[in-house]
């Protein structure tokens, strides 16, 4: 009788009102230790695969679950019960449920959408698709993008023998650089929208920054890819690969498309629709709006599922591996970085206090260009949204303000969130899902350090360069 009391008393306490669960991490108090977690997750990532290829591909969920023990284990012993759990209800509930539900359903959606022709990836094809994606990305979102055009991409280099760089530019530039322009394009300034940020703000502040930034990425890819291109045409790797059967362009499941423009109009709904109807779970804030916009994705997600062609997602040889791998790794990515946010959120009574100190001058005067990188480099690591808030507010957070007088501020949190999400493979949730698609496909990618070679070498130079310009 008493354990069934217990349990009825562990329950209520669950489901009673926010007040209980008010208290909140003070990332003031917290040693660096707390990012211990963090780091193992991140250094799991980039060294199994390398390492242990066999274990991670059999073992990276429980990899996952390990580290996110490590730190919500240490996290209910150190902090009092109801603030532990707030904090965890807050990454998972706040974060986690409507992010994957967010990127699954463009998946799945996208997944169903097959597009074939008598297109071979020749550097100037290749190059359109690119730019093509880059567009895209600010009207379905650099995930939706991405879904939709990396299976045409590989069909299209299917011949080919020396592409891997293909697949790395197309992680920069239609995964991350490509979606800066609108609020649909990345969750960080769809955030900013919401706080007040004109919706077409970033398209008339960024535009030239991307502008520069695509002339430069683009123009280096096609350099590379001539080089390799002549490569496979000397080896004789292209010699059956151009075709005249068929149409030109042939789309399967095109209902699809309706369904994307569903989950565009959920997410546009959620930011302008103001329900006024709001209560709390576990301290988390929702909103009426927020639940019909994630119970779209699942209607919609479920439609596509329903009403798409067997012989489309056959064709694009969808499998469920890509979608299930970002939810188990960005679960432990997410319980992991609940204290590391909560550091940074601290500002200058934090351990990351030396690093929050460089984006001002010695007269107290905002450093854009340091709000640039430490963004950035942030978001390369961290979750993206997060670190653009916490810049944002460090800035001032008054959206007229950051609009007009810190302008330049704005632009610079706005790109390094959005741009720098190119710099790892964890830096935006797509890269992740290209890489495991092209696994599938046999398309040997580089490893998480390899990645990062590729990255640093060309990303680097040319935010150099776009920052000097518009910085």
């Amino acid at each position: 009788m008493t354990r069934y009391r217990n349990l009825a008393l562990a329950l209520l306490v669950l489901l009673a009102p926010c007040a209980a669960f008010a208290a909140s991490l003070d990332g003031a108090k917290l040693s660096v230790l707390w990012a211990v977690p963090f780091a193992g997750i991140l250094l799991s990532i980039a060294l199994f695969p390398l390492f242990a290829p066999h274990f991670w591909h059999h073992h990276f969920g429980k990899v996952a679950v390990f580290w996110a023990l490590c730190c919500a284990v240490p996290l209910f012993i150190y902090a009092p019960f109801n603030v532990a759990l707030g904090s965890i209800a807050h990454a998972m509930i706040g974060d986690y449920i409507p992010f994957i539900l967010f990127v699954g359903a463009l998946f799945i959606v996208a997944g169903g959408i097959h597009i074939q022709g008598r297109f071979v990836g020749t550097p100037i094809v290749n190059a359109v698709i690119l730019v093509i994606g880059a567009l895209f990305a600010n009207l379905m979102g650099t995930t939706g993008a991405a879904m939709l055009l990396i299976r045409p991409l590989i069909r299209a280099n299917a011949n080919r023998k020396y592409k891997m760089h293909t697949f790395i530019f197309f992680i920069f530039i239609v995964a991350n650089i490509g979606g800066c322009l609108t609020p649909l394009g990345d969750p960080p300034l769809f955030l900013g929208f919401l706080r007040g940020v004109d919706f077409f703000w970033t398209f008339t502040h960024l535009l030239m920054p991307l502008g520069l930034t695509l002339a430069i990425l683009i123009g280096l890819y096609l350099l590379i890819d001539f080089f390799f291109y002549r490569k496979d045409v000397a080896e004789g790797n292209l010699a059956n690969a151009f075709s005249t059967k068929g149409r030109m362009i042939e789309i399967k499941g095109s209902i699809n498309f309706l369904y994307l423009a569903g989950i565009v109009g959920a997410v546009l709904m959620s930011g302008i629709w103001k329900s006024g109807v709001e209560f709390s779970l576990l301290s988390v804030h929702l909103t009426l709006q927020g639940i019909v916009r994630d119970c779209c994705f699942i209607v919609l997600a479920l439609l596509s599922l329903a009403t798409t062609p067997h012989v489309a997602r056959k064709a694009n040889e969808f499998t469920w591996a890509p979608i299930l791998e970002v939810a188990k790794l960005f679960f432990g990515i997410f319980m992991c970085i609940v204290p590391v946010l909560e550091m940074l959120r601290a500002g200058h009574a934090g351990a990351f206090s030396s690093l929050v100190a460089l984006v001002t001058n010695e007269a107290g005067e905002f450093n854009n260009m340091m709000f640039f990188w430490l963004t950035g480099m942030l978001s390369a690591f961290l979750d993206n949204a997060p670190t653009y808030l916490a810049f944002f507010n460090l800035a001032g957070g008054d959206p007229v303000t950051m609009m007009t007088t810190h302008a330049h501020t704005l632009m610079a949190v706005s790109m390094g969130a959005v741009f720098m999400g190119a710099v790892s493979y964890i830096g935006n949730a797509p890269n992740f899902m290209v890489v495991a698609i092209c696994g599938e496909r046999n398309i040997k990618m580089p490893t998480f350090f390899g990645y990062m070679i590729w990255s640093v070498g060309i990303l680097f130079p040319t935010f150099f360069i776009v920052n000097s310009v518009f910085l």
